[in-house]
């Protein structure tokens, strides 16, 4: 569990690739490897079980959104533009199966529940 107020530490597929070298060819225990390198036993233990599942390929971070950019660029390829469609309406279909939909945009963004209940977006409130 992290401290309050501390940022998690990003760990680069290399780095993981080398503690869990540590542990499966250098036969060191999970618990020694959180002592000397400072990662939470169960973090090293999910990178075991995604490395011998998924190979080297499930260390790479995944950051952020990966249509986020798509948003913003004008020049997108058809796929790039049906990708996007579809992401859209993914997000839009998981928000009303959990009963609520999204009216306006930006500053204005309200969401509306079905029993006719708004309230504003949480970004938005002061």
């Amino acid at each position: 569990m992290s401290k309050k107020g501390v940022p998690h530490r990003k760990w680069s597929k290399e780095e993981k690739l080398r503690i869990i070298q540590l542990h499966l060819e250098g036969h060191i225990s999970i618990e020694r490897i959180e002592k000397e390198e400072g990662v939470n036993h169960s973090l090293v233990s999910a990178w075991v079980r995604k490395y011998l599942e998924e190979g080297e390929n499930a260390l790479e971070p995944h950051n952020g959104n990966p249509y986020a950019a798509l948003h913003t660029s004008k020049s997108l390829s058809e796929v790039e533009r049906l990708r996007l469609i579809v992401a859209k309406q993914e997000v839009e279909i998981a928000r009303l199966k959990k009963g609520y939909w999204v009216e306006g945009a930006g500053a204005s963004k309200e969401y509306v529940t079905g029993s006719g209940k708004t309230t504003k977006s949480s970004k938005n409130s002061e």
